[in-house]
């Protein structure tokens, strides 16, 4: 009996992703009402996302559940994917502040 329990409890540690933050590219919306202040705060928010990225990445027991059920690839997918996605949103934000800010020195 405990022998399945302890089986099915594997089984189903593969499905156990780490849940990281995902960052949506930069809307035409908002590329539009975006000035030099929101630009900034923006891009500070983009970063917080990537340390919270880096946290979530930390070794703990979802990395070892994952390492378990399917040796931390689901993980590590999904790290690789929520890291792209911020980088993106932060290279076009990045890129809107060089067009959108160039009078200003911020």
């Amino acid at each position: 009996m405990h022998k399945s329990v302890i089986l099915i409890a594997l089984l189903l540690s593969g499905c156990a992703l780490k849940q990281y933050p995902q960052s949506a590219n930069v809307s035409d919306a908002e590329a539009q009402s975006y000035d030099c202040a929101a630009l900034n705060q923006e891009i500070a928010k983009s970063q917080s996302v990537q340390q919270q990225i880096d946290k979530t990445g930390e070794f703990d027991a979802l990395t070892v559940l994952g390492f378990v059920g399917d040796f931390g690839i689901g993980n590590g997918i999904a790290k690789a994917s929520a890291n792209n996605k911020a980088a993106a949103r932060l290279q076009q934000m990045e890129n809107l502040k060089s067009v959108r800010c160039v009078h200003n020195a911020t």
